[in-house]
């Protein structure tokens, strides 16, 4: 008996391919355009990783959020004329406000950079031992079948 339920786990994990063969694909694009702030200290030194919200002319809802890059910038792209007000919180009492006028609402460019699809992340190797372990689960699973059908015939 234990040989028929190791055979059947068996089967059932090498039907279980990893994780990366359901993966969907990912495409990117790169486009000109945006209004970029950067932040840095008296000292020169940029407000790295700090928080920072962007609110949008006679809004009340913030418009964007997240944090400055290593080098103390962000950048968003405005769709709607009007004066923007940016604030840049390190959050251990530096803060940086700042208005940003806007004449006309920022279009993309028709220069864009697509991203091809996304490429797997297994070796070869990995792939090829993927491929035989389906090889001998799919073996393994038809001799048993077999098996089990001669030993119903022989009874």
């Amino acid at each position: 008996m234990r040989y028929k339920e190791l055979v059947i786990l068996c089967s059932i994990i090498a039907f279980l391919p990893p994780s990366a063969l359901y993966a969907h694909g990912v495409t990117g694009k790169v486009s000109a355009g945006g209004v970029v702030i950067t932040a840095v200290y008296d000292t020169g030194e940029p407000m790295s990783y700090a928080k920072v919200k962007i609110s949008a002319p006679a809004a009340e809802v913030i418009f964007q959020s997240g944090r400055t890059d290593r080098n103390g910038r962000f950048c968003f792209f405005p769709d709607t004329p009007g004066d923007w007000k940016v604030v840049v919180d390190d959050e251990i009492g530096h803060r940086l406000e700042m208005t940003v006028p806007v004449s006309e609402p920022l279009e993309l460019k028709s220069q864009q950079q697509d991203g091809g699809p996304m490429k797997s992340s297994l070796s070869r190797y990995e792939r090829a031992l993927i491929g035989v372990c389906i090889i001998f689960g799919i073996s393994g699973i038809s001799f048993w079948w077999k098996v089990k059908r001669m030993y119903r015939k022989n009874k």
